[in-house]
């Protein structure tokens, strides 16, 4: 059994041990280590939307005031089961809602015969939305605002990657019968084959998690027999896992240990994007399985999808605005601008975008964030965001 798989600092697929992986999904976790969460489930660490809430809240006034619980976040993503469920992070009217928006977009993709694929099934098995995040904000952006002001989805997402993160979002709909997807990691090295991630220097193996934070929120009522995600907790800690997770062994390990939990509408899933998992079965006769993938890429590395930022922006900052205006909460309005604007001030063109009293030229959500605070019209800030994308551009 070999304990350090790595040839000259590259990871040896041939000297990978299943056993070693065993071992370390075997552990166990003491739930006292986590005083926020309210259950522990199979491995999985199980917390309640107040609890977001509540600290969401507290940070308004002082900024540091949720860094306890994003610590202790960021402690099970990284060293415990990697595994967080979130019940209620999106309120059940407001995913109901979504999920009728959702439909409507799935209706025209069809009518236009737009094809789609999935990473980690066979082509057909599922319906896909790509880059649900610019589509739900152009068709209904009260409905987009609403969604991602879910302070579940910005505390994780602010804890594991920092602030300045990109949300992508890829709407997954397993239909009666569907069958489960192969277990894998996720992007960025997971979407690679064998040989090109064993290309990459073991840093980068240790790396590529920090740059995602991956998420599924259920759209529908999800009991076991429709197929909710696979786990397999801990798994992320077994450091050639992007290298092996094609190999039989490591499969029917994935297989027996896996844990599968219910969930209801608006429960949502964050995990180490190198914890083991896969969409399961829909073993069910007339429940079209959808969940909301959540993507949520660091601003240091490169998200799953290309998104017109400032035409989601653009679609949303009327909406933005209204409530503004009307004295709704600013952490919330935030909250939601973060999921649709660039975060992120590079790269850009120096010569054209200086950074005028700072390390950094301003980017998009600033932008937005003044035109808020100041009240801009839309036609202001539309002239605005083309001047700021003028400016970046070579």
């Amino acid at each position: 059994m070999l304990t350090a798989p790595i040839t000259e600092g590259y990871f040896d697929p041939a000297r990978s041990s299943v056993d070693e992986l065993a071992a370390l999904v075997a552990t166990r976790t003491d739930l006292r280590r986590y005083p926020h969460a309210v259950d522990l489930v199979r491995e999985v660490v199980v917390y309640d939307a107040a609890t977001f809430e509540q600290a969401a809240d507290a940070a308004a006034d002082d900024p540091t005031a949720a860094r306890a619980l994003m610590v202790e976040l960021t402690d099970v993503l990284r060293d415990g089961p990697g595994v967080i469920l979130v019940r209620g992070a999106v309120p059940r009217p407001v995913v109901e809602r979504t999920v009728e928006v959702l439909w409507g977009i799935l209706d025209r993709q069809r009518a236009e015969s737009n094809a789609t694929g999935d990473h980690f099934a066979m082509a057909g098995t599922n319906d896909r939305i790509w880059n649900a995040v610019e589509k739900l904000a152009v068709t209904d952006p009260a409905c987009f605002v609403d969604y991602y002001a879910s302070p579940a989805i910005a505390l994780t997402a602010t804890a594991w990657l920092g602030p300045g993160y990109q949300v992508t979002s890829q709407i997954n709909i397993v239909n009666p019968g569907g069958v489960a997807q192969s277990p894998h990691r996720d992007y960025h090295l997971g979407f690679m084959s064998d040989e090109w991630a064993a290309a990459w220097p073991v840093h980068a193996h240790m790396m590529s998690p920090l740059l995602t934070l991956q998420g599924a929120v259920a759209h529908v009522d999800m009991p076991v027999e429709t197929g909710p995600t696979k786990m397999l907790p801990h798994s992320h800690k077994y450091p050639p896992g992007y290298v092996v997770w094609k190999q039989p062994e490591v499969i029917d390990l994935f297989e027996r240990e896996h844990v599968q939990l219910p969930l209801g509408v608006g429960d949502a899933v964050f995990f180490n994007p190198a914890v083991y998992h896969a969409a399961g079965t829909n073993r069910t006769a007339d429940v079209r399985r959808m969940a909301n993938l959540l993507q949520i890429g660091s601003a240091f590395g490169r998200s799953t999808e290309a998104v017109d930022r400032t035409r989601t922006v653009g679609a949303i900052y009327p909406e933005l605005l209204r409530r503004t205006v009307g004295g709704a909460s600013q952490a919330a309005i935030h909250r939601a601008l973060a999921a649709a604007a660039e975060g992120y001030a590079f790269p850009t063109d120096l010569d054209r975008d200086p950074p005028i009293g700072g390390l950094a030229p301003a980017n998009q959500a600033e932008l937005v964030r003044t035109a808020l605070a100041e009240g801009w019209a839309p036609d202001r800030l539309d002239v605005a965001l083309s001047d700021h994308d003028a400016r970046r551009r070579p």
